[in-house]
């Protein structure tokens, strides 16, 4: 069997294991405020752990998506919804890299 079948298989066997185990250990509802709070706000810091230094790194030029994640930081800010908040930072990373390369 080569590497790559190998470590296929243990990425998979860690997948299934991460999403088996708290079916199997936490039985009852939590209820711990502390664990509650932590386990909602999981997702929302995976994703903009993943996404943040995606950002910045898509870019031929780093500055073009710092600019551009600011720009959408301060556009959600102001409530604007997702697909303008998207747009807008398409929109400054073309720009921005138009004038800086």
């Amino acid at each position: 069997m080569t590497r790559t079948y190998i470590y296929i298989l243990v990425a998979a066997l860690v997948s299934t294991f991460i999403r088996i185990l708290p079916v199997t250990v936490f039985r009852k509802q939590i209820k711990n405020r502390f664990i509650r709070s932590f386990l909602y706000y999981v997702p929302y810091v995976t994703l903009a752990v993943m996404t943040f230094p995606a950002i910045i790194d898509a870019t031929q030029v780093k500055l073009a998506g710092i600019i551009a994640l600011v720009v959408g930081i301060i556009a959600a800010w102001f409530n604007q919804s997702l697909f303008k908040v998207a747009a807008l930072c398409c929109v400054v990373v073309f720009i921005a890299e138009l004038i800086l390369i």
